[in-house]
């Protein structure tokens, strides 16, 4: 007779920095309850930087879905179909017994089903047209988490979620160990004094709070307090806008890094001051204290799960929207988070070391 080959399971989540590592506990509790089982996640860049070291995953599978997002907003037909063949002679290949689309969309569930695996399991989200993809759908459960309801879809695999212990899982490479303290030595930061790291754009227009404010708000900080803001090269000029509200130095390094880098500088860090962006999230899963300012979205969503993070909640009546937009073209959930509400925070927050 021959041995059983261990089960081939695909996860399917493509994007985006958040939400890949929100979904990481899958890996990890799958796991626990398959310890034999191969795991193989597709896995669309940038986001497949932060999977490459992790220990719960046996294979990172990158299929870039831009050039299809490009031909659908081109209606451009036969290369959508094109990107689509691609994929499905990535995933067949691999002859998976089991796939768990924890992204949910039309297009994930599309790839589920093109990987060839008869059975596949589908959650609970927005969606529409996803479980017409599925073979069996996770239940539907109370938490509206996202680490939670990700997590849903091995509940008919026999996991239960009350013995979930939180914790997200970004494993940096051996190489970066150094980088850090290299990199704070060549820009002068005292590492004997505390080091808050700032990104103050997110991919929402609806997300984001004011330059000035943020200016404003680390201007009160104490001396002591060295500031670095980051994020991507297009954030500098908003930077600079914060920057010109400060009566004292601060250092941008937008641009500067790689998403790894950025990990690795965040894990040093003392606190990172965040609205509900990519790097929060990168901070939650290395340990690195955030404090968060939240509107259209809220952190019982979102937010960390794990001990050490603070949030500001905006305390507008029209807030938790999940609109990318404001359809009141107001922003006035973000705008209603003050300087003085966030400086008081951060002076409380240093004052307790």
């Amino acid at each position: 007779m021959k041995n059983k080959l261990p089960p081939k399971i695909l996860i399917v989540r493509l994007s985006a920095i958040g939400d890949v590592l929100h979904a990481t506990p899958v890996a990890r509790e799958l796991k626990k309850l398959q310890p034999d089982c191969h795991i193989t996640w597709l896995v669309s860049p940038p986001a497949d930087k932060l999977l490459t070291e992790n220990p719960h995953i046996d294979e990172v599978l990158v299929w870039d879905r831009r050039p299809l997002d490009k031909a659908f907003a081109g209606f451009n037909l036969p290369a959508a179909y094109r990107e689509l063949k691609k994929a499905r002679a990535l995933l067949k290949a691999r002859h998976f017994d089991l796939v768990l689309d924890i992204q949910g969309l039309f297009l994930t569930g599309i790839l589920a089903l093109l990987s060839g695996a008869k059975r596949r399991i589908g959650i609970h989200e927005r969606h529409e047209g996803n479980p017409l993809f599925m073979s069996e759908m996770a239940p539907n459960i109370a938490s509206p988490h996202k680490v939670h309801r990700y997590l849903s879809a091995l509940m008919p695999l026999g996991f239960d979620l009350a013995t979930f212990t939180p914790g997200l899982t970004l494993q940096l490479p051996a190489g970066l160990d150094s980088f850090a303290e290299n990199f704070w030595l060549t820009r002068g930061i005292d590492r004997q004094q505390p080091l808050l790291m700032v990104t103050i754009r997110t991919t929402w227009p609806d997300k984001n709070w004011e330059p000035a404010n943020f200016g404003q708000a680390l201007n009160a900080l104490p001396a002591n307090v060295q500031i670095v803001f980051c994020g991507s090269p297009g954030d500098e000029v908003f930077i600079k806008e914060a920057q010109a509200k400060m009566n004292r130095p601060s250092l941008s390094i937008a641009g500067q890094t790689s998403l790894l880098e950025l990990a690795a500088l965040l894990k040093s860090a003392d606190l990172l001051l965040s609205c509900d962006t990519g790097p929060l999230h990168i901070a939650d899963a290395i340990g690195c204290k955030t404090l968060s300012l939240w509107g259209p979205t809220q952190p019982d969503v979102y937010g960390p799960l794990t001990a050490g993070h603070e949030f500001i909640i905006s305390p507008h009546d029209c807030l938790r929207c999940l609109k990318t937009k404001c359809q009141h073209r107001t922003n006035a959930c973000m705008k209603a988070i003050t300087p003085e509400m966030v400086a008081a925070k951060l002076k409380n927050i240093f004052a307790k070391g």
